[in-house]
């Protein structure tokens, strides 16, 4: 008897989602921030996260992860997303990236967006992904925010990364339920060697986004935007 064949593949496509927030009387074509939520969430918490911090000066795409899966909250399940696991990420990082240069394309083609302004802001799951993005395609980004997540875990043996020399802002809490203060600090240090033009903030704060972070990633999205 023959063994069976495993692992064979077929290509399909899907449809991946995202929302767009456009400022009224936005003069266009504008800086565009695009906001990647974490492990479980979704783009609705992400696009009102992204919105608390750039107001309206920045159209805003929040993008939502490709899968889906049941969640425990106080009041039963509900549905998130997440952008990868363990069996075989490339896949994952690829439709990923794809999906930002897509989204990109998109928006700077239909005029709403300049091509030379657009910032990527990650939370949790999301902060390693963007920077992956972000050394595979430096040339693309004006900006990256990175909160309470972790790196790239080949940041040191990916050949395809590139030096990437964009403003990078990287924020993280004292007591993560999910890193240790070792990790963070071995993060911090790494990406302060790989990044041109890097700044990082330790706050007193859980896995969360808090108003403390909020207000300086406000700031930095403001001078961000004052100086182009």
């Amino acid at each position: 008897m023959q063994s069976p064949q495993t692992d064979l593949s077929v290509t399909a496509q899907i449809e991946l989602y995202y929302d767009l927030y456009v400022p009224e009387n936005l003069a266009v074509p504008a800086p565009l921030l695009i906001a990647v939520h974490g492990y479980g969430a979704h783009k609705r918490y992400m696009m009102r996260e992204a919105r608390a911090v750039a107001g309206d000066a920045y159209v805003i795409a929040a993008i939502e992860a490709p899968h889906p899966h049941y969640r425990r909250t106080e009041d039963g399940y509900r549905i998130g997303y997440g952008w990868l696991s363990d069996q075989r990420p490339e896949q994952h990082i690829r439709l990923h990236h794809q999906f930002i240069l897509d989204v990109i394309e998109r928006l700077a083609g239909d005029g709403l967006v300049e091509r030379s302004r657009v910032f990527l802001y990650g939370f949790s799951q999301a902060c390693a992904l963007n920077f992956r993005f972000a050394f595979t395609y430096p040339e693309v980004l004006a900006g990256i925010l990175g909160v309470c997540g972790g790196i790239p875990g080949d940041l040191e043996t990916n050949e395809k990364y590139q030096t990437f020399s964009a403003d990078t802002f990287y924020l993280y809490g004292d007591d993560d339920e999910f890193y240790t203060q070792e990790q963070f600090a071995a993060f911090n240090e790494k990406l302060r060697e790989k990044v041109k033009n890097y700044s990082s903030k330790h706050y007193s704060a859980k896995h969360e986004i808090t108003e403390e972070m909020r207000e300086d990633m406000r700031d930095w999205l403001g001078s961000q935007n004052r100086e182009r």
